[in-house]
């Protein structure tokens, strides 16, 4: 399960200041400890679901939306079983990302790791994301400038939808990156010595 970290907060902070409408149906991808889908509905939502793959993760975002009195829906699975089911007004999503020799198939490292370019999940994430937004919906997506913000816009839009960075963010390394960070350097993701990272949000509205 993926603990509240600074990309969590940054994610907040951007759907905050998205001005999301009262009333709108959420969708939380990869939801971990629910902090993200808390937060859709402490901001007005009347739906939030939040989909993720750890059965654990799920029982705390349950746990976490009902000690503040929301009644979010949490469905076991990967997002793209919801294609064709249903559409949503709002889709925020903080999918693993950190570049890993392998995509874990289970155990805490499956919260984080994304894949020799960390993209994995974000290229599916990207390719369904029109699909699972309703008209005039909104997407937003955190991830590192390792696993490439250029890539993730050009997905997007070629998916009919206007993307854009909306928030940027440098924090240090934190444990998983700084036991990685020499694999990193090999790869020429980061400098030698390299202590940092940028996080950036991406917006994406459907016409």
């Amino acid at each position: 399960m993926y603990r509240p970290q600074e990309d969590t907060w940054l994610m907040a902070e951007a759907l905050e200041e998205a001005g999301m409408p009262r009333g709108s149906r959420v969708l939380d991808v990869c939801t971990g400890t629910g902090a993200l889908a808390v937060a859709s509905g402490l901001a007005g939502a009347s739906e939030v679901t939040a989909v993720d793959l750890s059965r654990r993760a799920l029982v705390a975002a349950w746990v976490n939306a009902r000690l503040r009195g929301l009644a979010v829906k949490v469905r076991h699975g990967d997002f793209g079983d919801l294609v064709g089911s249903a559409e949503f007004d709002v889709v925020t999503a903080n999918p693993p990302y950190v570049p890993s020799v392998a995509v874990p198939r289970r155990g805490p490292a499956r919260a984080w790791d994304g894949g020799v370019d960390g993209r994995s999940v974000l290229d599916r994430l990207c390719a369904v994301m029109p699909l699972l937004l309703a008209d005039k919906g909104m997407g937003l997506v955190v991830h590192s400038t390792l696993s490439d913000p250029d890539v993730t816009l050009r997905q997007l839009r070629g998916g009919g939808l206007k993307a854009s960075v909306v928030a940027r963010r440098t924090i240090p390394f934190g444990p998983v990156m700084r036991g990685r960070a020499e694999w990193l350097s090999r790869r020429g993701l980061i400098n030698e010595g390299q202590e940092h990272e940028e996080l950036v949000v991406i917006r994406a509205d459907a016409a």
